[in-house]
C-alpha cells in the first residue's frame, strides 16, 4: 500500500454523491442472469396442473397415461408432498400440491416432468382428476357469517373459530368514546378497496437439481431465499445443511415473491426423482393465480374532531378477503390497524380486523403492506372532517402533525419526522392555494399524507440470532468482498453495502465486490420486507467494515510503527494522517 497523501476535501468521499448501481451496467446491456437464464445439460422441463374448480374434493387421480408418454421423466401429485408448510410458523396451511382438496381455480394438482414444455402440457392434458365440487366462498362477509352447513374453506379450528377464519385483531388505545363525545364533529364512512396484484416483468421460477449423494440445490426468484431453504428442507424431510438456495438477480418483486411457492417444492422433488435438473417458469397467467396481491378491504371508519380540526378519535372495523392461504395473513390482520397512527397525532384509537379465507387465490403482501387501504379510507375520512370545520385539507393535516421524537398512541417510535417540510413543499409546487376548488368541472386536485415503519425488528418467526449480517473480507491487493445474505430484488440493497465498504475502507466502488444470493456460504439474512434492508443490513455493513477497518490500521500502524489512530485509509492506500 502507498504511503503518498492524499487531498482529501471532505471527511465523506462517496456517501452523498452520485453512484450508480453496481449491477446496473449488467441489467442495462442484458448481461444480467435472471432464473430463467440459468440452463443445465438434460435439463428437464416441468408445468403444473390446475383446478378448474375454485372448491372441491379430490376424489380421485390417475396419472398413468401422462406416465406413459413418450418423453415425460415423472409425475407428482399431493400425496409424494404431504407436508404442509407456510411462510409464518403458526399458519401452515399449504401442500405443495394438493391433497385432499382444491381451494381456487388455480390451486396446484399435479406436476411432470418432461424433455420440454411442449411434452410437459401433453402430459397435463393426459392426467385425469375426479372432483366433487364443493359450495365456494366468494364474498368475505359470506365468509364470516358460515356457520359449517357447508364445508369452510379450511377446517373448523379447535379454539372454536369459524373455520373461515384466520386472524381476528381487536386492540384500542385510549378512551375512544370520551374522544368521540369531546368531538364537535363525527364522521362515518364505508369504503372498498378492491385489492391489487404485483405485475414484475420476472414471473416466478425455480430449478431443481439433486446430485444424487444427498445435496438438492434450488435456484429460484425468490426475495426471501433462507424461507425458502428452512421450508424446502422441512417438507422434503432434509436436513438443513442438505438443501442450498440461490438467488440469482430477480427482476421485480414488491413482496409477491416473499414467501415459497408451489414450483420451487415442485421441482426438488422431481429433480430428486429424476436425478436431471427441473425447471419451472411460470407463465402470466400462472402468476396472477398465485399472486399474493394487496388484500381487498371492506372498511368503516369513524373519527372525531374539534371545531378547530383536532383528531379526538378514531375507530375502524375491517374485514379482510385473505383469498384461500393464510400466507402472511396474520401481519396483514395486524399491520390493517396499527400502522395508521402516523403521521397525524391520535389521542384514542381502535380498531377491530378479522381476516378471512375465500375460495379466490390468496392475498399477501405487496408495497406498504397493509397501511395503503386503511390510509385510503382514513384521508377521506380526514377530508371530510376538514370540509365540516371550513379548513383546508392541507391545514387540517398541519394542525394534527404528530411530531418528532415522540411514539404514536400504539407506542410506535417516531424520531425524524419530515411530513410538514412534504406537505409544504407539495404544497407550493403543486400551485395548491390557486388550484383547490378553482378548476374546471371535473377536474380536482386532492392532497394526502401517509407513513410507514422502517427497519422492523420483529422476524417472521422469533429468534435470537442476529436478523441481518455481512462477512466483510480484505486481501492484498485492497480488493473488497462483502458477503451478503440480502435479497436484491432492484432496490439497490447490494449497492448500498458496496458503498458503505467503499466509504469505510477508503477504497474505490469498482474495488467492492458483493456476494450475495447463496445459502451455502453468505450468512442468514431474515428477508426483504418492510422497509428493512438498508436500516439493519446497512447497519451490519457498517459494523463489519469498521472493525476490518481497525485491523487493518492495527497492523499498518505496527509495521510502521505508529498509532493506529495515526493510519488513514483513502484512495485504496494506507495513509500517514
Amino acid at each position: 500500500m502507498s504511503t503518498k497523501g492524499a487531498n482529501l476535501k471532505s471527511d465523506w468521499h462517496l456517501i452523498g454523491s452520485s453512484m450508480r448501481k453496481i449491477e446496473g451496467l449488467a441489467k442495462s446491456t442484458g448481461r444480467a442472469v435472471y432464473t430463467d437464464d440459468v440452463t443445465f445439460p438434460g435439463m428437464l422441463h416441468g408445468k403444473i396442473l390446475r383446478s378448474p374448480h375454485p372448491h372441491a374434493r379430490i376424489v380421485a387421480i390417475d396419472t398413468s397415461r401422462a406416465e406413459q408418454l413418450d418423453g415425460v421423466q415423472a409425475v407428482i401429485t399431493g400425496r409424494d408432498l404431504p407436508i404442509q408448510y407456510g411462510i409464518i410458523p403458526w399458519t401452515p396451511d399449504e401442500y405443495p400440491l394438493c391433497v385432499d382438496r382444491v381451494r381456487y381455480i388455480g390451486d396446484g394438482v399435479a406436476a411432470v416432468a418432461a424433455v420440454d414444455e411442449d411434452t410437459a402440457n401433453e402430459a397435463l392434458a393426459l392426467i385425469e382428476v375426479e372432483y366433487e365440487e364443493l359450495p365456494a366462498f366468494f364474498d368475505p362477509h359470506d365468509a364470516e357469517r358460515a356457520d359449517g352447513s357447508t364445508p369452510y374453506v379450511h377446517d373448523a379450528r379447535k379454539d372454536g373459530w369459524n373455520g373461515n377464519i384466520t386472524k381476528m385483531v381487536k386492540l384500542e388505545f385510549g378512551d375512544i368514546e370520551g374522544g368521540m363525545d369531546s368531538a364537535d364533529v363525527v364522521v362515518e364512512g364505508d369504503y372498498f378497496f378492491e385489492g391489487t396484484t404485483h405485475a414484475p416483468i420476472e414471473p416466478h421460477c425455480a430449478i431443481g437439481q439433486w446430485d444424487g449423494v444427498g445435496k438438492l440445490t434450488v435456484w429460484s426468484a425468490t426475495q426471501v431465499p433462507h424461507y425458502l431453504h428452512r421450508e424446502l428442507a422441512r417438507v422434503l424431510e432434509l436436513d438443513q445443511a442438505q438443501v442450498r438456495v440461490r438467488q440469482p438477480l430477480v427482476g421485480g418483486a414488491f413482496g409477491g415473491k416473499s414467501e415459497p411457492f408451489d414450483l420451487e417444492f415442485c421441482v426438488a422433488k422431481l429433480a430428486m426423482m429424476t436425478g436431471r435438473p427441473v425447471k419451472i417458469l411460470y407463465t402470466r397467467e400462472e402468476v396472477f393465480y398465485s399472486h399474493r396481491g394487496r388484500h381487498p378491504f371492506h372498511m368503516h371508519y369513524r373519527t372525531g374532531a374539534t371545531a378547530d380540526g383536532r383528531l379526538t378519535s378514531v375507530d375502524a372495523k375491517i374485514l379482510l378477503d385473505g383469498g384461500a392461504y393464510a400466507s402472511f395473513g396474520l401481519v396483514t390482520t395486524y399491520y390493517s390497524g396499527q400502522l395508521l397512527c402516523a403521521p397525524y397525532d391520535m389521542p384514542a384509537y381502535r380498531f377491530d380486523s378479522t381476516r378471512v379465507y375465500t375460495n379466490k387465490p390468496a392475498c399477501g403482501p405487496k408495497r406498504g403492506h397493509g397501511s395503503v387501504q386503511p390510509r385510503f379510507a382514513f384521508e377521506v375520512q380526514i377530508d371530510k372532517l376538514a370540509e365540516h370545520v371550513e379548513l383546508d385539507p392541507i391545514e387540517f393535516r398541519r394542525r394534527n402533525f404528530i411530531g418528532e421524537h415522540t411514539k404514536t398512541v400504539n407506542e410506535l417510535r417516531v424520531t425524524s419526522n419530515g411530513f410538514l417540510e412534504c406537505l409544504s413543499s407539495v404544497e407550493a409546487a403543486s400551485g395548491w392555494s390557486e388550484k383547490f376548488r378553482n378548476m374546471p368541472f371535473g377536474r380536482g386536485i386532492g392532497i394526502a399524507g401517509s407513513t410507514y415503519i422502517s427497519g422492523t425488528n420483529y422476524p417472521i418467526y422469533p429468534n435470537e440470532m442476529p436478523q441481518s449480517a455481512v462477512q466483510m473480507q480484505i486481501d492484498r491487493s485492497g480488493r473488497v468482498a462483502v458477503f451478503s445474505g440480502a435479497s436484491e430484488i432492484g432496490q439497490g440493497c447490494d449497492s448500498v453495502v458496496a458503498y458503505i465498504a467503499a466509504e469505510e475502507l477508503g477504497v474505490p466502488l469498482e474495488w467492492v465486490r458483493v456476494l450475495r444470493g447463496d445459502t451455502d456460504f453468505t450468512p442468514v439474512d431474515l428477508g426483504a420486507y418492510s422497509s428493512r434492508v438498508t436500516f439493519m443490513l446497512g447497519n451490519a455493513a457498517i459494523d463489519a467494515a469498521t472493525r476490518l477497518k481497525k485491523l487493518v490500521q492495527s497492523s499498518v500502524a505496527k509495521a510502521w510503527d505508529v498509532k493506529p489512530s495515526e493510519v488513514l485509509l483513502a484512495g485504496g492506500a494506507a495513509l500517514r494522517a
